[in-house]
């Protein structure tokens, strides 16, 4: 069974799935969905749209160089298969299969490690700012220089409601 990857997206497409589509120069493009295929005729660039791995693989969300993933490339040689090296060969994809997923979370823990920094200097930065909001009222009342001066205001009747007044 043979899996070919969306040209778009990069996602499995299995057999009797997808479309394909072939220009003039013979070259063969293959899309897992239609919506992949709309947004190819559309001529959008995978690397600008933010579901495609494209995209994630560019803007450091998914890992991108890894020793496991030689191991997925395409290799056009027919072989010769030993039953010893078969087993030997199912044995290793588990292991690698294992060291990709620790790999992969080690990844996603090390991103949400800055994340949670940055939050932490902005949720700082805004405190810095409107410090006033989180005093309490009874500080605010010892020390009246939090608190914005309160401006009396003179309020003066127009002609026309005096005029009113006097009728």
């Amino acid at each position: 069974m043979r899996l070919e990857k969306c040209w778009f997206c990069s996602s499995p497409i299995y057999p009797g799935h997808g479309i394909q589509f072939v220009r003039n120069d013979a070259t063969i493009f293959r899309f897992c969905r239609s919506k992949c295929h709309k947004n190819f005729k559309m001529k959008r660039n995978p690397r600008k749209v933010k579901w495609t791995k494209a995209y994630r693989r560019l803007h450091g969300k998914d890992m991108t160089k890894d020793s496991t993933f030689e191991f997925e490339r395409w290799r056009h040689r027919p072989h010769k298969y030993d039953r010893n090296v078969t087993e030997d060969t199912l044995k290793a994809i588990k292991k690698i299969d294992k060291i990709r997923m620790d790999r992969e979370s080690r990844h996603i823990a090390r991103r949400h490690q800055g994340k949670k920094a940055k939050e932490f200097r902005e949720a700082k930065k805004e405190l810095d700012q409107s410090i006033s909001l989180v005093k309490a009222p009874s500080v605010l009342k010892e020390d009246p220089s939090l608190t914005l001066p309160k401006l009396k205001v003179k309020v003066v009747p127009s002609q026309s409601e005096q005029d009113r007044m006097e009728e």
